[in-house]
């Protein structure tokens, strides 16, 4: 991996950063199962491009971009967050990325657009976990989260494009 960053940013944590290897392996992302080493066992398969992202609904401006010309779009910078989980563990990460509002502001929000929504991609080639053989009818997908204009626009809100300089 390269270097570190110092913690010197803005919203940086001073802490030392978790290892490598448990953050890399003790993850919750159901796509590929609910044991927390799924993903590390489990992503062999996963193809992170070409993927698109789209940006539509209440905007000035929808857009739809290959995840690549995306993150070029975008100055990204590091920074060293805490994590922590309601399941009483904690990691601190040093993250590269870009922050969530400049993606907001670039697609222009009709003023009367009070929510973001996150929609997870399908694809049960990739995402074992998605595969209803394997879990059965527990979850549902596209997995979808929300937040506030407020919330999503707060500096710490962070788009993360990549972890310890890689």
């Amino acid at each position: 991996a390269s270097p570190l960053p110092q913690a010197k940013g803005k919203y940086d944590t001073t802490e030392k950063p978790t290892p490598w290897d448990d953050v890399t392996t003790y993850n919750n992302y159901y796509e590929f199962g609910t044991g927390k080493d799924d993903p590390a066992r489990l992503a062999k398969n996963f193809k992170p491009s070409p993927w698109t992202v789209s940006v539509e609904g209440m905007v000035k401006k929808p857009t739809k971009w290959n995840l690549d010309d995306l993150i070029k779009g975008f100055t990204t910078e590091d920074r060293i967050y805490r994590m922590r989980c309601v399941e009483a563990w904690s990691m601190v990460i040093p993250w590269a990325g870009f922050p969530l509002k400049a993606l907001i502001d670039r697609c222009a929000p009709l003023p009367s657009a009070k929510f973001v929504e996150f929609k997870t991609l399908v694809d049960p080639n990739q995402f074992p976990g998605q595969r209803r053989s394997v879990f059965g009818s527990a979850l549902d997908w596209p997995y979808v989260e929300g937040l506030r204009i407020d919330e999503a626009t707060h500096p710490l809100a962070f788009i993360a494009t990549g972890i310890y300089g890689k």
